[in-house]
């Protein structure tokens, strides 16, 4: 198994009763996606974790597809589903690779707290591009420690020798928006926010 998915199996209790670090800035992210989301919607978000936004956002689409690469993520999710009224969410075990073969079949694809995990989150942006139905919408939220927090690469390194964190790609915020504009997206709007600047939140559209 993917050392990254090992350690998300085994820190996934203690993640789910992990309090939001900015509930503002939470809300407002909230807030900002949901301006793009209708009734009329099918929705995608990889790397959904424990599904926390996945239930807040699901009454507002038609159907919405929340997935993860860790099963116990998973499991947890489906657990808060069931005190939930939400028919039209579906939590699965599966990686956006797996989810590939969707081809234009969603108008919105959130991706949260992933991009800077993966080894390749240019190749993620392609493929959730090619996923997206014309017009469709990608949010993402995402840690640029390249700008902030450079210093930590080596310690981010020999934490994941040691199994005590995840792989983590040290992206820009130019470099990620280059990513995106290659891929062929067209930025809609950018935001970091002033307590948390590692973060970078940002919704593209494909074109119609």
């Amino acid at each position: 198994m993917n050392s990254s998915i090992s350690f998300w199996n085994r820190s996934a209790a203690r993640y789910a009763q992990r309090p939001i670090a900015d509930q503002n800035a939470y809300l407002r992210k909230i807030a900002l996606t949901q301006k793009y989301l209708n009734p009329e919607m099918d929705v995608l978000e990889f790397g959904c974790g424990t599904g926390s936004t996945a239930l807040i956002h699901a009454p507002r689409v038609r159907s919405y597809l929340a997935t993860d690469a860790s099963p116990r993520m998973i499991d947890i999710a489906r657990k808060r589903k069931t005190e939930k009224s939400a028919d039209n969410l579906r939590f699965v075990v599966a990686t956006l690779d797996d989810m590939q073969h969707r081809q234009q079949a969603f108008d919105a694809i959130l991706g949260l707290n992933i991009l800077h995990l993966l080894r390749d989150p240019e190749q993620a942006i392609y493929q959730a591009f090619s996923m997206l139905k014309p017009g469709g919408v990608f949010v993402s939220n995402t840690a640029c420690l390249q700008d902030t927090r450079p210093y930590l690469r080596p310690v981010a390194l020999l934490a994941r020798m040691l199994r005590m964190a995840p792989y983590v790609k040290f992206l820009s915020r130019q470099q990620l928006e280059h990513q995106l504009v290659r891929a062929g997206f067209q930025i809609q709007y950018r935001w970091v926010p002033e307590t948390s600047r590692d973060v970078y939140f940002l919704i593209a559209q494909k074109p119609k």
